[in-house]
């Protein structure tokens, strides 16, 4: 869940963005997995899903190795955009934690790899397509 105040905005990186809408200092924990606020479903449970509704999950969600389920973020966590060379988040599946100082109105970005380097396969997207 989301511990930092943040806005959805128009992404130069991606489609919509997730941005800080305060100052977040170095070291801060912006957001922290919680599995009574974060959805988790074995890989079952997302097969059985119809086409459309599994595109769009797998799209949002992302691969935890440790619980071996998909997560899903219960809030506008699901749209913080990769970055493999200017993020300013240190990511991983249990939190994320703020690399350097976040400005407000500065997009928030992490490497998806550092957490799920099964994430660009399941949606059959390039790497190299990604700022």
């Amino acid at each position: 869940m989301l511990l930092v105040k943040t806005k959805l905005a128009v992404s130069n990186t991606h489609g919509i963005g997730l941005f800080a809408d305060q100052f977040i200092p170095k070291g801060t924990v912006t957001w922290e997995y919680n599995p009574l606020f974060d959805s988790s479903f074995t890989d079952e449970e997302v097969a059985a899903l119809p086409d459309i509704p599994r595109k769009i999950f797998l799209h949002y969600a992302y691969f935890d190795k440790v619980l071996n389920k998909h997560v899903l973020c219960s809030d506008d966590q699901r749209f913080i955009n990769h970055s493999s060379h200017h993020e300013n988040v240190e990511s991983t599946t249990r939190k994320d934690v703020a690399a350097r100082d976040i400005q407000p109105g500065e997009e928030i970005l992490c490497n998806y790899n550092k957490f799920d380097d099964t994430y660009f396969g399941r949606i059959n997207l390039p790497q190299e397509n990604l700022k």
